[in-house]
């Protein structure tokens, strides 16, 4: 069948076919049946559409928000919900739309950068200590359950308070407490793999330990970790703003939720609106993380799902 006959239905079947004749096709076809199974999902699916407008109010924050969200008026200051100002304004007679908009790039920022960092640590050192085992595997396991004994706030209130209250300081200090979980995950999946026949079949074809571990034991972890990542999205955006609430995070005047939460608490009784926006923003966002979380699983970890 040739190009301009091909319709939606033979794309479909070709995808879904039982018995696929290229590498390529087999790869396209198990993302299409994970889409199918993601799609069908549609608490997933209405948490990967609230991410997307989050991504989208980010990008395009500078045209989105009707004022700057430094602009201070004090005339208009405590001003409720209303047409001039859609959720109010706060004790400086800042538009809270405007920073609520402009702070889901710190937002982004924050739980971009530590899902990057922290799985990555924690891949290195969980696939490490399981394939090497021994007295690797305890050194490195200990060194885990010293992080894992401690809140994750708190010792990212520890690093913050050592390394000084900024935005990037914080998200080190959430990157640096993020990370145990992974390696555990990470070992749990190396100790399971490490004895399999394919990699004793490369070893004879003279692979050595580093080869294995890049190009055989981590890519059979990358999904689990995803998965782990996307549920963890929730705790570590409750972190940021509990850093940013108690003002060892974004410093002022920049628009971040947990700190705008801070500054509209003295006046939660008779201005609610000040602290419960953001507080609504986090929870929405949060929620949303949970979804899509959900969501992955269902595709990338079936078997956990079912369990």
């Amino acid at each position: 069948m040739s190009i301009a006959e091909e319709t939606p239905q033979s794309r479909r079947d070709w995808l879904l076919s039982d018995a696929p004749t290229t590498r390529r096709q087999a790869r396209l076809g198990a993302m299409y049946q994970g889409w199918l199974t993601f799609r069908g999902n549609k608490l997933a699916m209405f948490g990967l559409v609230i991410l997307i407008l989050l991504i989208a109010m980010a990008i395009f924050a500078p045209w989105l928000s009707p004022q700057s969200p430094f602009s201070q008026n004090l005339t208009d200051r405590l001003q409720p919900p209303s047409a001039a100002h859609w959720l109010g304004t706060d004790h400086l007679g800042r538009d809270i739309l405007s920073r609520l908009i402009h702070g889901s790039r710190i937002t982004l920022f924050i739980v971009g950068t530590v899902a990057l960092i922290a799985p990555i640590i924690g891949l290195f050192i969980g696939t490490v200590a399981g394939f090497a085992g021994g007295w690797v595997d305890q050194v490195l396991m200990r060194i885990t359950d010293i992080f894992l004994a401690f809140p994750k706030l708190i010792l990212a209130l520890a690093f913050v308070a050592a390394l000084g209250p900024s935005i990037g300081n914080a998200v080190l200090a959430l990157a640096l407490t993020a990370w145990p979980p992974y390696a555990r995950l990470a070992r749990a999946e190396t100790l399971t793999i490490r004895n399999a026949d394919f990699i004793a079949a490369a070893r004879l074809q003279g692979a050595g330990p580093l080869r294995l571990l890049i190009g055989h034991i981590w890519p059979l972890c990358i999904s689990s970790l995803i998965v782990r990542v996307a549920l963890d999205m929730a705790g570590i955006i409750l972190s940021a703003a509990g850093l940013g609430f108690l003002g060892l995070g974004a410093q002022p005047p920049m628009p971040e939720w947990g700190a705008m939460i801070s500054d509209g608490r003295t006046y939660i009784l008779d201005f609610w609106w000040v602290a419960a926006m953001p507080g609504i923003a986090i929870f929405v966002v949060s929620l949303a993380f949970n979804l899509l979380g959900d969501g992955l699983r269902d595709v990338l970890d079936p078997k956990g799902a079912k369990e």
